[in-house]
């Protein structure tokens, strides 16, 4: 049996900044909230048409969070029937740049799939990886 190593890693605080911006933009379609927000506000409706798959219990529980730790600003607009909009607040754009770099990571990972690609549980041989790449 191998001895157990000791972490040299000091520990974080107590109060992590990373672990703060996790809890916000790491639920369950909070990221597509937030994209789909960036660009410009959003009635409940649209953002549920936006983003598939998403029941409006869910999105409605995510915009309250959301608005709750000033991410979101929700805004009654003063129609008949009364209509309410969505958006960035200025801390949720600041947010915005990291959603962008996830994405581009995502990019990048979607071009890695073929090289990574497994048959059977078993890694693809580098001949069967550069046929899939096309090299």
């Amino acid at each position: 049996m191998l001895p157990r190593r000791k972490n040299r890693v000091a520990h974080p605080p107590p109060s992590c900044p990373l672990s703060q911006c996790l809890n916000i933009i790491g639920g369950a379609w909070t990221p597509n909230i937030i994209w789909y927000l960036s660009q410009h506000p959003r009635r409940f409706s649209e953002l549920k048409a936006d983003i598939p798959g998403i029941s409006a219990k869910v999105l409605s529980a995510r915009l309250k969070k959301l608005e709750a730790d000033g991410v979101v600003v929700r805004e009654v607009l003063p129609t008949s029937p009364p209509s309410v909009e969505y958006s960035l607040s200025i801390l949720g754009l600041e947010l915005k740049p990291a959603i962008e770099a996830i994405v581009a990571v995502g990019h990048r990972l979607k071009e890695l799939e073929p090289a990574h690609a497994t048959l059977a549980g078993k890694p693809l041989s580098r001949q069967a990886t550069r046929h899939i790449s096309g090299q």
